[in-house]
């Protein structure tokens, strides 16, 4: 057998075993029996009145949640909140960016995790990708506003890693997020739950403050730790939620 040959059956087999646990998950609108009733009792009142508030869409919570999963490496549980999102009116093309984003801000072993999740999803829909967007024409720069971050950026950290800071410039903010298949109040949604959900709350003042000027609204954002806390968790979202009203505050004081 040869090196290539041996490499591909390995790959194949890696694929079907990661499908075969996929498609186990349970499907959306369906309640699967639960091995533990406690949960059930909370999963099947508190949690599912919560995905019924009217704070926020249906679209919306699809697309916290799935951010969410990618970003805490939740893999298994995807499928069916994929489903759902695709259900709620979230495009293929815009998971396709979702994940391509949180590639960058929750790392590459986790997008690749979904993008194999997503790969049984679309495999059951009959959805077929193409690349088409993938060299779409970017959004317009706010070149202004860029100066002044990549100014700061480069005089505090320049020196610690020139690397990061450049990468941070021409791969994330002159090319990621001007990416017109996510609409930026989307990819910044996707962005802020991805922090939260990984208790990177240094960041979050930055990023919310970009949502909000995206326009999320603060209710928006107040109503998305809600859904936050039941899919990563009381203590990601309580320590977040001081940075939240400190910017909420801030806000306030310039209007």
């Amino acid at each position: 057998m040869t090196g290539s040959l041996a490499k591909s059956m390995t790959a194949a087999l890696a694929a079907l075993s990661c499908a075969a646990t996929l498609a186990a998950a349970p499907a959306p609108n369906k309640k699967a029996p639960m091995n533990t009733p406690v949960l059930e009792h909370y999963t099947q009142g508190t949690l599912d009145g919560v995905w019924k508030r009217p704070g926020l869409s249906m679209r919306d919570r699809s697309i916290v949640t799935v951010a969410v999963l990618i970003a805490r490496n939740q893999a298994a549980a995807l499928p069916r909140y994929l489903n759902l999102a695709l259900d709620s009116g979230v495009k293929p093309a815009e998971l396709d960016e979702i994940i391509a984003h949180l590639a960058f801000y929750a790392g590459w072993g986790n997008a690749v995790a979904a993008d194999q999740a997503i790969a049984v999803v679309y495999a059951q829909r009959q959805i077929k990708t193409t690349s088409a967007g993938v060299q779409a024409s970017r959004l317009k720069l706010d070149e202004a506003a860029e100066l002044q971050r990549a100014t700061m950026v480069g005089n505090n950290f320049g020196a610690v890693s020139p690397g990061v800071v450049q990468y941070t410039t021409d791969a994330l903010f002159r090319d990621l997020w001007l990416r017109p298949g996510l609409a930026p109040r989307e990819r910044s949604l996707v962005t802020v739950s991805a922090l939260v959900a990984s208790g990177q709350v240094a960041q979050i003042t930055f990023h919310l403050g970009r949502a909000m000027d995206n326009g999320l609204t603060q209710d928006e954002a107040g109503e998305a730790l809600t859904q936050l806390a039941f899919y990563a968790g009381w203590p990601n979202v309580f320590s977040a939620m001081p940075v939240f009203k400190e910017v909420f505050a801030n806000r306030a004081k310039s209007d």
